[in-house]
């Protein structure tokens, strides 16, 4: 409760904001006692005034005018575990029931837009159909990845057998919501380094700040650009970088974190807690967290470092992949992952020919099975790309003056090229962690407890290079290159440099897109069995992957919300098997 005088308090800063005083507003609030109250938004459901416990000031209290309020919809016009759209003066609201309890959300998933009136709808949580970013439904808060943002929650009120929701014009607006962030405090000296400028250092530095983090953040990004959306790098080469980005520089400056850019570490020393840059300047830490990524990784084979001869990670390889791009040139791609897919998927119609060249019979086929590697081959050779199966590249031979011309294979035949895309794999960049006391697996991966914690205290890692345990695959490791999961790991490297005790338990989720053929992935594990439902080759379908009778992981295409269904499923603990999939394989969905 709210003591008289501190809701006084409350509505004279209000005031003093309408009359456009901010800075004695930050000057009256410093003042107040060690827990400074902030009057946001209005709550979901019964809540009134959220009364955020910060130590920093982000946003002021809205004005009467900048909200909106209104009758949406009766009691009974939504059922139990029932999501449904309305409209709220020029915008609208998504409504969630959940045992008895009615809330309102922001109607659109914060990443890329999906209308989560078709998410999955979990144990507290909408799960977004698209790419798996979760947001609880009592707050609005992102709680599983991609996107950074959280969703606006409305204050709810019951008016009879009227449900009434109170909105901010604003957020109604927007349709997300950053959260309420903490800035530097001189005083305080704690240092947090993060090093690796991806999904999982951009989500880390965030985080901090958000759970109340004062001290000074460091972010070494090795590429010249603030953390951005690296999944478009194969997808959609042509994307505008400047939109890219996860945030705008400004963001980081207002919260008071140091951004480095076009910077590597290429040591350290876990004795002294000490980072050495690319730079030859040295950064001293307090706590550590290390999300390097991979590099992609090219054949050993004369011609490999041709110019044209192109490898996708970075922006700046999407950039000149891009650049020499003609409708005059031939494109060898090479390997069957998603990457060399994706990359022959968006160039397809910008060159002359494009000409995958596999390893085996069929793309996809280790992960996603035969039928559905098959169904894919078939769309691609109908789209007009060309495939070489069984095979390999043995060299990539030039004109002499270092211009690509042609690729001989493995069995002697040659192709002509103009432009050789290499999807073969990657290696971790984790080459500087050598000789610093963090203990390395063979292949280059770290490995981390549930925690992330590495086997040196003040040091965590995530991300790709992270070989950490799988919650929903019984807490067994595994290093998972997922975009989400990345992300994920970032939130939880910060709420645990805080010494906010957080477990991993999360469910990997990543997809693709090709030729307007959407596939999720969800779950995680080797499988003996598949089963399919539906139609594999008219693109609706879903696959389960089972090991020993439980479904370890879904796919499918055209079947949306199924995968989210089944990731919130495990997400409560609850197994899959094979006994669920009898008669009608999606009946466990229904309930």
């Amino acid at each position: 409760m709210i003591g008289k005088s501190m809701w006084q308090g409350l509505q004279s800063l209000e005031s003093l904001l309408i009359t456009s005083k901010q800075s004695l507003l930050v000057r009256y609030l410093n003042n107040w006692p060690k827990k400074r109250f902030l009057a946001l938004k209005m709550g979901c459901s019964t809540s009134k005034l959220d009364l955020i416990q910060k130590q920093g000031l982000s946003t002021a209290p809205a004005a009467p005018e900048d909200y909106v309020e209104d009758v949406v919809c009766k009691v009974d016009d939504i059922k139990d575990n029932e999501l449904k759209t309305f409209d709220l003066d020029e915008g609208k609201v998504l409504l969630v029931k959940q045992n008895g309890k009615i809330s309102a959300l922001g109607t659109k998933c914060t990443h890329y837009g999906a209308p989560l009136v078709s998410s999955a709808l979990g144990d507290g949580r909408v799960r977004c159909q698209w790419h798996g970013a979760c947001f609880n439904i009592a707050t609005g808060d992102i709680e599983d990845f991609p996107g950074q943002d959280s969703l606006p929650c409305y204050k709810v009120t019951i008016d009879s057998d009227n449900v009434r929701v109170r909105a901010l014009r604003s957020e109604l607006k927007a349709n997300k919501r950053v959260k309420v962030m903490a800035k530097r405090d001189a005083g305080a000296t704690d240092h947090v380094v993060v090093v690796g400028g991806g999904p999982s250092g951009g989500t880390c530095v965030e985080v901090l700040r958000q759970e109340g983090f004062k001290g000074k953040i460091t972010l070494v990004c090795r590429e010249n650009y603030l953390p951005y959306d690296r999944v478009k790098v194969s997808k959609a080469m042509d994307f505008d970088i400047k939109k890219g980005q996860f945030r705008e520089e400004a963001f980081y400056q207002q919260y008071d974190i140091e951004v480095l850019r076009g910077v590597e570490a290429t040591s350290v020393d876990t004795e002294v807690k000490t980072v050495t840059l690319s730079t030859g300047n040295t950064l001293h830490y307090d706590k550590l967290f290390v999300a390097t990524g991979c590099r992609p990784r090219k054949l050993e084979i004369p011609g490999a470092d041709l110019k044209d001869v192109i490898v996708l990670r970075d922006y700046a390889h999407a950039e000149y992949t891009l650049s020499v791009l003609s409708e005059d040139k031939e494109l060898v791609v090479v390997g069957g992952s998603f990457i060399a897919m994706e990359a022959a998927n968006f160039c397809k119609g910008k060159v002359k020919k494009v000409t995958v060249v596999l390893r085996g019979e069929l793309p996809f086929q280790p992960l996603l099975g035969p039928e559905i590697g098959k169904a894919f081959l078939d769309l691609f050779e109908q789209k007009g790309v060309h495939f070489v199966k069984n095979n390999s590249l043995s060299r990539v031979t030039d004109d002499g003056n270092g211009k690509v011309v042609g690729v001989e294979l493995c069995d002697g035949t040659t192709l002509k090229a103009d432009l050789v895309i290499m999807g073969v794999g990657s290696t971790y960049n984790t080459d500087f962690l050598k000789n610093s006391g963090v203990s390395m697996r063979p292949d280059g991966t770290v490995e981390t407890d549930e925690r992330l914690r590495t086997n040196v205290p003040e040091v965590y890692v995530g991300g790709d290079i992270a070989y950490a345990p799988v919650w929903s695959h019984g807490g067994k490791k595994s290093a998972i290159g997922h975009f989400p999961l990345a992300h994920y790991h970032g939130k939880v490297a910060a709420m645990n440099i805080l010494g906010k005790e957080t477990q991993l338990r999360t469910v990997p989720f990543f997809w693709t897109m090709l030729f307007g053929k959407s596939v999720r992935y969800c779950g995680h594990g080797k499988y003996d069995e598949i089963i399919l439902h539906g139609s594999v080759e008219n693109f609706k379908f879903v696959a389960f992957y089972l090991e020993n009778g439980e479904v370890v992981a879904t796919s499918s295409c055209g079947m949306d919300p199924i995968v989210s269904q089944f990731g919130e499923r495990l997400a409560r603990g609850e197994k899959l098997l094979k006994d669920h999939l009898q008669g009608d394989a999606l009946a466990w969905a229904k309930q």
